[in-house]
């Protein structure tokens, strides 16, 4: 690996991947707590309405996909605050109708062939130095509002009824929540592709819940998490010739169903260390109490 950074191309691509775990750690770990995992996969399909336009009107990547994708979140956001019992439904709609627009779009668009497995997949390899400076600012820009807003988030995603007591503007709170997930989605899509965003901003922060004590801590882990899974799947597609961003996720499920079999054993184990019962094989028959019940 260390051979392959003589590459400008792979030097790009590792910032590129640790600015995305960053962020994908800090975000993830809100999206996780509030349950709202569903709707990040909303806004990353509808995504690709976005992608269409940006081709289609001649618009940067960034700025078209962007402000598509601002737009479909907020009707997201404001449809999952007014109408829950319905927000399953329209989010579907909204994901569906944006690929839709955006694979039209495309088609349309005169004498040219965009790449859609490098927008699917990940094109992580190709990632601009522009691309990446604006990835830095949006970054900074996200992690400065998340110091600030630390302590009305962290109301905010473990009661929202205790949130409104403390005069947290909950609703504006919520919206600017969504519109940070839009642009982490957006900006992760170079890194992984719209299909495994979800994965890369879902799978760190689910196996750090079960180990931190505070969302603090819960945002550090996954990011640490995302950082050996980018760095981890780049050495594997590099040796191997892979996809780099299936290779990363890859990576993750990998910890994610090892994370799962490891707790599996201690919750067996500490069931066992419990119940003298469980630990022997013996049936609790033989306990008097349930003798003398029989």
């Amino acid at each position: 690996m260390i051979d392959a950074l003589q590459f400008e191309f792979m030097r790009n691509a590792l910032t590129a991947g640790l600015l995305a775990s960053i962020i994908c750690g800090i975000m993830g770990s809100l999206v996780v707590v509030n349950r709202i995992v569903f709707l990040s996969g909303g806004i990353a399909h509808a995504a690709y309405g976005g992608i269409g336009l940006a081709f289609y009107m001649g618009w940067p990547y960034l700025a078209g996909t962007l402000g598509f994708s601002l737009t479909a979140a907020m009707i997201m956001a404001a449809v999952t605050l007014k109408a829950k019992h319905r927000s399953d439904t329209i989010i579907g709609v909204l994901w569906a109708v944006g690929m839709a627009i955006g694979i039209i779009l495309i088609d349309l668009k005169p004498g040219y062939n965009v790449d859609l497995m490098s927008y699917l997949f990940g094109s992580i390899l190709t990632v601009p130095d522009n691309d990446l400076w604006i990835m830095v600012a949006m970054g900074i820009g996200i992690v400065v509002l998340v110091a600030i807003y630390y302590h009305d988030l962290l109301a905010l995603s473990y009661d929202e009824e205790f949130a409104r007591i403390r005069g947290v503007p909950v609703t504006l709170l919520y919206f600017m929540l969504i519109a940070m997930l839009t642009v982490t989605v957006v900006m992760v899509i170079q890194v992984v592709g719209l299909i495994l965003v979800i994965a890369l901003l879902t799978i760190p922060p689910f196996i750090m819940e079960k180990y931190a004590r505070s969302l603090l801590t819960m945002m550090v882990g996954s990011s640490l998490l995302g950082v050996v899974f980018t760095i981890s799947g780049l050495w594997i597609s590099y040796a191997f010739d892979l996809t780099s961003g299936a290779s990363i996720i890859l990576v993750a499920g990998l910890f994610f169903f090892l994370n799962m079999l490891v707790q599996r054993i201690f919750s067996s184990r500490k069931k066992k260390a419990t119940n003298p019962d469980l630990a022997c094989g013996c049936d609790s028959i033989f306990d008097p109490q349930r003798r003398q019940n029989v």
